[in-house]
């Protein structure tokens, strides 16, 4: 409001001013009258974005008024804001009418003059006038009016679109979650079931000496303890009925396995090991099988050969590095980055660490996967 207060109050000093030079049809009439008129549009100023019908009714009464003293120039100008605020801001029917009721006038004001003083030159001279001041105000605050609808359209349609792309992600992360609760059930079934065939065997069993229990109690010691271990793993994940399990659980020591077929579908594999290699708790091992897995299935869609896989067992973590080149070529397969999603979620259920990305010329993936020996908060750098 203060704003328009002040671009209110600049039209009114410049009316003053284009009055006081004469800018006017009556050249003879008092200035106090053309200032009246004057004053009445540029009060319609004021309610030009709250009121704007208001404004272009205020306005419409102050340049009638100012026609019959002595139309004067300054009058003229601010009322044309009066005709733009009421197209921009009024109701988009009555901005349609507006156009229609402008032009209308514009025309049989010309043809009136032509009429009346018999010369067509009128015509053109008084059509063309009134529509600068009518039609042209109208015209440009429809142009307006459409881009910003347009704008508010294409800005629903983003919001819709971020919408579907966040639900598409929660969508991609409640698969994995679901994926990961499925194998991590058939790894903790595997535990218990040993545990259950065990205990059998020492109830049933009488004539089992002290030693032969002992190692007996160990060994479902040793189940149990991780099978709680498994077991924390899955807290905060859901499982899906009617999910039926992988017959075999794959292990990073199957690596080289996955290397093998990249390569069988032509695609060039370095891999190194680097370390001893050496047996890692179930959800740590399919974790880093899985992720090397995907790593390679994004290399093979969307990255140049050679490729280069790198494990290193290092005393509290494994680490896994997998470089691929893309030299900026876009692939025709397509991609939603659901594999990335896939991978963050398996190394924060372990308590790793991912990073992905651009490196180079090339693309890497990088993942360090906590071994059960001591917390995995405490890691060794990567």
């Amino acid at each position: 409001m203060k704003r328009v207060a002040l671009w209110a109050g600049l039209a009114f000093l410049m009316g003053l001013i284009l009055i006081a030079a004469g800018a006017s049809l009556r050249r003879d009439a008092p200035m106090g009258q053309l200032v009246v008129p004057l004053a009445i549009v540029c009060a319609a100023v004021l309610l030009r974005t709250r009121a704007p019908l208001w404004s272009l009714g205020l306005g419409t009464v102050g340049v009638v008024l100012d026609a019959f003293i002595g139309l004067s120039l300054g009058t003229v100008l601010v009322y044309t804001d009066n005709l733009y605020a009421a197209a921009l801001y009024g109701p988009a029917r009555f901005s349609r009418w507006l156009l229609g009721i402008t032009t209308v006038l514009a025309v049989g004001a010309g043809a009136a003059g032509w009429f009346i003083a018999g010369d067509w030159r009128l015509l053109a001279l008084v059509g063309f006038q009134l529509a600068l001041v009518l039609v042209t105000p109208v015209t440009t605050a429809l142009v307006l009016r459409q881009h910003r609808d347009q704008v508010v359209i294409e800005r629903a349609k983003a919001e819709q679109v971020a919408r579907l792309a966040e639900l598409d992600r929660q969508a991609a992360i409640t698969a994995e979650r679901t994926r990961m609760a499925r194998e991590l059930h058939d790894m903790i079934a595997n535990h218990f079931s040993a545990i259950a065939i065990q205990s059998t065997a020492a109830l049933s069993r009488k004539d089992l000496d002290q030693a032969t229990v002992r190692k007996v109690m160990e060994s479902v010691r040793e189940n149990s303890v991780k099978g709680m271990a498994e077991m924390r793993s899955m807290i905060g994940l859901l499982r899906q009925e009617g999910d039926e399990g992988e017959a075999m659980r794959p292990r990073l020591l199957d690596a080289e396995i996955l290397v093998d077929r990249s390569r069988q579908s032509g695609m060039a594999v370095e891999f190194q090991v680097e370390g001893e290699a050496r047996e890692l708790s179930p959800a740590v091992d399919l974790a880093g099988y899985r992720i090397v897995q995907e790593a390679l299935t994004n290399a093979l869609k969307h990255g140049e050969q050679p490729a280069a896989v790198s494990i290193r067992y290092q005393p509290h973590q494994v680490s896994l590095i997998v470089d691929n080149p893309v030299n900026g070529r876009k692939t025709s397969l397509p991609g939603a980055g659901v594999g990335l999603i896939g991978m963050r979620e398996r190394i924060k259920l372990v308590g790793g660490t991912f990073e992905a990305g651009p490196r180079g010329s090339g693309w890497r993936v990088t993942a360090a996967l906590p071994t059960s020996d001591r917390p995995a908060s405490d890691k060794d750098p990567p």
